[in-house]
């Protein structure tokens, strides 16, 4: 058998009429006619294949393989337009670009999340130290409330005692207007018993100027008599004068007695407006200190309250935060997943690239296929 010239790469004989066919460059089914006469060469290898269908021997068998080779051609043709629409450098790279944009989608919404937990966080923790310096204010207020309750008490302890005090003075001012009293009282006894004295001493008198009377008329019978009674009457009359200075003294003394007494019921109602003011007083401060108390209690419930709050707030943004992290975590692992898709795409390429492959070598066999039997039906006729 005769070797076969060797035809350039880029050329290949006509199935029909055995002319070079000029082929393109690029991967892709090859030309197997003649392309400069609008496809006369392809319709009459067509109508020459199905005048010689039914034939019997070998042009029958020859035109049926033709047939199947056509059908390959155009299996052949579909998986290569499919191949390269889907898996060609173009396509391949459109979804690739098109995983990417998803994926930076996805990482952008990520890290907007991721700024929005900060902010959030940093919002969380702001108001923490707010909450906590408002709680030390309040703590400070309650202190300072604490502070002015203890000294109302000292106030109030103070006023009681000055109470006490006052109650001291009443007691001894009322001590002091008792002895005043039982002065006056025994000044007024000595007082009635000079009186009485007195008009002892002025019956006496009366009784002794009767018995002078008496006496004048029997004067001259008793001179001496008269002059004893005379001496008794001038010493009556002694007695009398100081029974009258007595009688004034102890007029002075009841006088400064009453003096004493009132000068001492005085003091005594004052020591009582004093006592009554400092009762006043001691109630004034109790109140203010149950006020200042109940304030404080106020304030650290209030305190407490907001503290509460603000804990509350804490926990719900940290809850926040958790959530966004794992938000977080899963756009990571979406980015992984997607990288992973990014693997498949080039596992994908790289298969596809190899179908190309496979497939121009199959349009290759089939073209020297078609080229043999091109020449088998030549040699034939």
């Amino acid at each position: 058998m005769d070797p076969q010239p060797t035809t350039p790469a880029d050329l290949r004989p006509c199935a029909h009429c055995g002319r070079d066919v000029p082929q393109r460059a690029g991967a892709g089914r090859p030309f197997r006619y003649c392309r400069d006469n609008d496809g006369a060469c392809q319709r009459a290898s067509r109508n020459s294949r199905m005048r010689h269908r039914n034939a019997p021997g070998l042009p029958g068998q020859v035109a049926r393989t033709w047939e199947v080779v056509d059908r390959l051609d155009q299996v052949v043709e579909t998986l290569t337009e499919a191949l390269h629409a889907e898996l060609s450098p173009a396509g391949v790279q459109r979804q690739l670009a098109q995983a990417r944009a998803d994926a930076a989608a996805e990482i952008a919404a990520a890290h907007t999340a991721r700024d929005e937990a900060r902010e959030a966080a940093e919002t969380a923790a702001a108001d923490t130290a707010r909450a906590r310096q408002e709680t030390r204010a309040a703590l400070a207020a309650a202190d300072t409330a604490r502070q002015r309750a203890e000294q109302s008490d000292a106030r109030a302890d103070a006023a009681q005692e000055q109470v006490e005090q006052a109650t001291a003075a009443a007691d001894t001012a009322r001590r002091d207007a008792a002895a005043a009293q039982a002065l006056r009282v025994q000044a007024e006894r000595d007082r009635d018993a000079a009186r009485h004295e007195l008009r002892a001493l002025r019956a006496e008198r009366d009784a002794a100027r009767q018995l002078a009377a008496d006496l004048t008329v029997d004067r001259d019978a008793a001179r001496a008599d008269a002059a004893r009674h005379a001496t008794d009457a001038q010493r009556a009359v002694a007695d009398a004068a100081a029974a009258r200075q007595e009688t004034r003294q102890a007029h002075a003394d009841a006088t400064a007695a009453r003096a004493d007494a009132t000068a001492a019921a005085d003091r005594a109602r004052q020591a009582e407006a004093a006592a009554q003011a400092a009762r006043q007083d001691v109630t004034a401060a109790r109140a203010d200190a149950d006020a200042a108390r109940q304030e404080a209690a106020a304030r650290t419930a209030r305190a407490g309250e907001e503290l509460a709050a603000a804990l509350a707030r804490v926990d719900a943004l940290t809850a926040e935060l958790a959530q966004t992290r794992a938000e977080v975590q899963r756009a990571h692992r979406a980015s992984a997943a997607d990288r992973a898709r990014l693997a498949d795409l080039d596992r994908a390429l790289a298969d596809a690239d190899a179908a190309q492959r496979r497939a121009g070598q199959l349009a290759n066999q089939v073209s020297d296929l078609a080229t043999a039997l091109a020449r088998l039906s030549g040699q034939s006729g």
